[in-house]
């Protein structure tokens, strides 16, 4: 018996899982056909009005987020504690030499 149970549960479980997708499908699927007849309004209005179809733009730069962040970090970020310089132990650095690569 309560394997019977067990199974109903699980095909209950599926069936509303399934009708949660497809209404979630289905709202996604309106909201594009509803931004697309916006769109198609507006550029059979502006073909009859004579005026160039012009694509949709944001209204705000997408940048500007961004840099409002790097900005407020800019008050976050504890000074400098010193002047730069020579970084202690800099003389004790060794370059590379340069040689031709050889082929092998």
């Amino acid at each position: 018996m309560t394997d019977f149970f067990a199974t109903v549960i699980g095909w209950v479980l599926r069936a509303v899982l399934v009708l949660a997708g497809l209404v979630f499908f289905l709202s996604l699927l309106a909201a594009a056909t509803l931004l697309a007849l916006l769109w198609l309004l507006r550029a059979l209005w502006a073909r009859a009005t004579g005026q160039p179809v012009v694509a949709w733009r944001m209204g705000i730069d997408p940048r500007a987020g961004f840099g409002r962040v790097y900005r407020s970090a800019e008050r976050w970020t504890p000074p400098a504690r010193r002047r730069g310089g020579v970084l202690p132990g800099a003389d004790s650095v060794t370059d590379v030499t340069v040689r031709e690569v050889r082929k092998p």
